[in-house]
């Protein structure tokens, strides 16, 4: 199981100052963005090929439909998310009831609450040494632009998925 115990700072990172949206303190010593807990937010690069993918990736994965997804070119980002995380466009992010989880962290935190054989996956990953884990989250998601493509405008939901996105 993934406990907030195992969470480094780097894995949940406080809300930063340019956030528009208040946020609160949580046990760690991060700050969680008011939002319902129960409905995690995932944020990802609206035109990457790459980000793109790992949403239609979990969308049929994710049966009790925990998941929202957002673009972090979208107004839901720039309410809730740091400016930075925003401008840079190099890591996914789940933003949830423990915070901001952000590159590798993300990934293995999405995983995990697919549950199956997917949390079984996620606790693989969870044992590489985040430096390792981040190291080759940032070697892919420097080149996925030329690897996956890059799109014109972001993903459009589809009529059975709308109500599953935010602007």
């Amino acid at each position: 199981m993934i406990s907030n115990a195992a969470a480094s700072d780097h894995d949940v990172q406080p809300v930063g100052a340019n956030d528009r949206a208040p946020g609160h303190r949580v046990e760690g010593g991060g700050t969680q963005p008011e939002q319902d807990a129960t409905q995690p937010i995932v944020f990802f690069d609206g035109v990457c090929g790459l980000c793109n993918r790992c949403v239609d990736f979990v969308l049929p994965r994710d049966r009790r439909e925990v998941f929202r997804f957002a673009p972090l070119q979208g107004e839901t980002a720039r309410r809730l998310i740091d400016r930075s995380d925003i401008d840079s466009l190099k890591s996914i992010l789940l933003c949830d009831g423990r915070g901001v989880h952000r590159q590798s962290t993300a990934v293995v935190r999405i995983l995990h609450r697919l549950g199956g054989v997917w949390k079984i996956v996620a606790v693989a990953l969870w044992l590489i040494p985040l430096p390792i884990r981040d190291l080759g989250y940032k070697l892919i998601a420097r080149s996925r632009y030329r690897l996956f493509g890059k799109r014109e405008a972001c993903r459009l939901p589809t009529p059975d998925e709308q109500q599953r996105f935010l602007p």
